[in-house]
């Protein structure tokens, strides 16, 4: 257990020391109830995110009940559990917290990725009331294929995944479409990635909140860059 810190508004101390620390294929650790309030508490301050995509913290508004859990992710308490479980200094990693409302069901959505390279490590806690679905699970990937997997999480309240990242740190989702709220909170190698993160979701969700930008944007595909990187190859071969 971590000493010397104030005790969590939110969080579940025991539940996300507990967690189990597993190397295949990748390090990541899974607490299954990792937020002690009371769901409907907290889901009730819960931010409004109309739109797909992710929503920088600092562009949305959200209740007390639902800022007690962001206190708790950004304070040095939960940083030194992860820090623990990963056996790593992130002192000098600043954190950065998006969050996501909904999924559309389209097929180029959550696409096998590996998070950027100025991302350290990804902390991905659930929210939804509950989810009955097969698709929009979280799956740990041993590759770029969504089907090879070693590990599916439901996005629901107080769900929670933590992984070290790296070039093989494979995750996505099948595609369901519908609400789906959740949170990524990630430690950056950079104070201006974060502050550049921060801007570019605030532009993007200045552009959601005007219907015919938000038109536009609907009708884009998502980027894959496992897809687009095998493009490439079979150029070059």
């Amino acid at each position: 257990m971590a000493n010397n810190f104030p005790p969590f508004l939110a969080l579940d101390e025991a539940a996300i020391a507990a967690a189990e620390l597993r190397h295949d294929p990748y390090d990541y650790a899974f607490a299954e109830n990792a937020i002690a309030l009371d769901k409907d508490a907290v889901l009730a301050d819960a931010p409004v995110i109309p739109h797909r995509g992710s929503y920088g913290l600092t562009s949305l508004r959200y209740g007390p009940g639902f800022e007690n859990v962001i206190a708790d992710l950004l304070s040095p308490h939960f940083r030194h559990l992860v820090e623990r479980k990963f056996d790593m200094d992130l002192s000098g990693n600043p954190p950065i917290i998006l969050l996501t409302g909904n999924t559309t069901g389209q097929s180029d959505e959550g696409y096998a990725h590996s998070d950027s390279k100025h991302k350290i490590v990804t902390v991905i806690l659930g929210f939804s009331r509950e989810w009955p679905y097969e698709g929009g699970r979280l799956r740990v990937l041993r590759s770029a294929d969504r089907d090879d997997y070693a590990f599916e999480l439901a996005p629901v309240f107080g769900s929670m995944l933590m992984f070290r990242v790296s070039d093989s740190s494979w995750h996505g989702f099948l595609p369901q479409k519908g609400p789906c709220l959740s949170l990524q909170l990630c430690y950056c190698d950079t104070e201006s990635y974060v502050k550049r993160e921060y801007f570019r979701h605030k532009m993007s969700a200045l552009a959601k909140s005007i219907p015919p930008l938000r038109k536009i944007i609907d009708l884009m595909p998502r980027t894959n860059p496992a897809a687009r990187a095998m493009r490439q190859n079979s150029k070059k071969s």
